[in-house]
């Protein structure tokens, strides 16, 4: 597991024996590096003191050309565990005696070669010239292992590494004590932050240890919870109230509602009998006696007949409408592009003037949607299209589907009379009319209906338009098949 994403706990205790361990090794390092060179230098003075005494000892054994004595001077050698051989070479650079015995003459240099000691390999060795008065009489070689070196070598390694382990273990401890005063409020505000994850408990409050930078972050949470928990509160009461204002507007509204509808139900029902009877009076008056009538009292009986049709048209669309909020919505899935052409063809065959006007139908997408309910809609845009473009004389109207945004939106479009953007608010209202009765007939009830359809469908509908350049009515319907289905 990466550093950076171990428990805190853990990341404490490697620092601390990351940094105890660096320190130690740099200590370390440095005692041996100091040790070394020291160590060597030792040797080395000790070596050239020991050449010093020996080359000072046999001046008369090299004077009186003694190889006995030199041998025997030599031979004191023995005392010194750590001298591998020595020898002995008179002025002529010939060797002159030798230590030990045992040691084969070839082992030695054949001549002797500069003054000094130098370290090769694993020995310490040099040559020491012999010297009396002004007088050089030969020269000394000595040969010294570097045992003593790596004895004591051994002895640092070994208590250098009865120190580390004891520091380690040390610090190690000394972490587990300290990094809790770190650690242990840390781990406690986690375990707090976690329940109030997990249980959505914002009455806990998380533990405070030290007064450091860490318990005043404990505090900062703890003033944060209680500010959450005092807003919990408070949105709790209103989304209590709330629910129940809520449901008490809902109930109001669908009572108001069922009022309303029976209201208009009743009341649309009701008229259609004294309707009827003034429709049906005035067409037998107009029938049985128009022989008695002068032209104005005709004109006035006409008059009468054609508002009493006007009255029940009204009335047959405030039913309609009414009965809109009763209707069950049944979705099937519905051709639309089949569903258009065959209001069209419904709407020519009931006025024949529309036959003038050019109509496309387009090939449109699919839709999960009332066929009955969607008609109505087909049939009241349509029809609006063909009566406000019929006096054109290149009357045309439109109906297709394009996507937008990812939903399909159906649309009616003409060249006709058209209106004004400013009064829009008014279209889909009842009884709205932004042209007068005797320019165009109608209730004002027509796109009201195409509204409360569509939104039974969780759809939208929206209208553009420009005076005497005609209009489009986009709608959307719910559960939509893309275009490319």
């Amino acid at each position: 597991m990466p550093f950076h994403d171990l428990p805190i706990q853990k990341k404490l205790m490697r620092a601390s024996l990351l940094i105890s361990g660096m320190v130690l090794f740099v200590t370390c390092t440095t005692f041996f590096t100091y040790e070394f060179f020291k160590s060597r230098q030792e040797v080395k003075e000790k070596l050239e003191t020991l050449g010093k005494v020996i080359s000072a000892n046999s001046t008369a054994a090299l004077a009186f050309d003694n190889p006995t004595d030199a041998s025997e001077i030599l031979s004191a050698l023995k005392l010194e565990p750590h001298i591998e051989s020595a020898c002995l070479y008179n002025k002529e650079g010939i060797l002159f005696a030798h230590y030990p015995d045992s040691v084969h003459l070839t082992s030695f240099p054949t001549k002797p070669a500069g003054e000094g000691y130098f370290f090769s390999q694993s020995f310490l060795d040099g040559f020491q010239p012999i010297v009396l008065g002004d007088k050089r009489l030969g020269t000394l070689y000595i040969k010294s292992d570097l045992s003593d070196i790596y004895d004591r070598f051994r002895l640092y390694f070994l208590i250098t590494a009865g120190v580390i382990a004891v520091s380690f273990l040390l610090a190690y401890l000394l972490s587990v004590i300290l990094q809790k005063n770190i650690s242990l409020p840390v781990l406690a505000l986690v375990e707090t932050a976690k329940a109030i994850s997990e249980h959505k408990d914002y009455s806990v409050r998380a533990r405070k240890y030290n007064k450091d930078e860490v318990g005043l972050l404990i505090d900062a949470f703890n003033e944060m919870l209680v500010k959450i928990q005092e807003q919990n509160m408070t949105l709790s009461e209103f989304n209590t109230t709330l629910e129940q204002k809520v449901k008490t507007r809902t109930s109001e509204l669908e009572i108001a509602n069922k009022e309303l509808e029976s209201f208009s139900y009743s009341v649309s029902h009701d008229l259609r009998a004294p309707v009827r009877a003034i429709n049906g009076f005035a067409a037998i008056l107009e029938r049985s006696h128009s022989d008695q009538l002068d032209k104005e009292g005709k004109e006035f009986l006409h008059t009468i007949l054609r508002e009493a049709g006007r009255m029940g048209h009204l009335i047959d669309d405030l039913l309609a409408f009414a009965r809109l909020g009763k209707k069950e919505v049944q979705k099937t899935m519905v051709d639309m592009t089949t569903l258009a052409k065959e209001t069209v063809d419904e709407l020519l065959k009931l006025d024949s003037e529309n036959n003038a006007t050019k109509i496309n139908v387009k090939t449109m997408a699919p839709a999960l949607c009332d066929a009955v309910l969607v008609r109505q809609v087909f049939i009241n845009l349509i029809s609006n299209s063909l009566k406000f473009s019929h006096n054109k004389p290149d009357a045309f109207v439109e109906i297709g589907s394009l996507e937008e945004g990812g939903v399909v939106t159906y649309y009616v479009k003409d060249n006709g009379v058209g209106f004004d953007m400013r009064y829009y608010n008014k279209l889909f209202g009842v009884f709205q009319r932004l042209h007068s009765y005797e320019e165009f007939n109608g209730t004002g009830i027509g796109l009201a209906i195409v509204h409360r359809i569509v939104t039974r469908h969780g759809g939208h509908v929206r209208a553009e338009g420009k005076i005497n350049e005609g209009a489009v009515f986009y709608f959307s319907l719910s559960s939509l098949i893309p275009v490319n289905h």
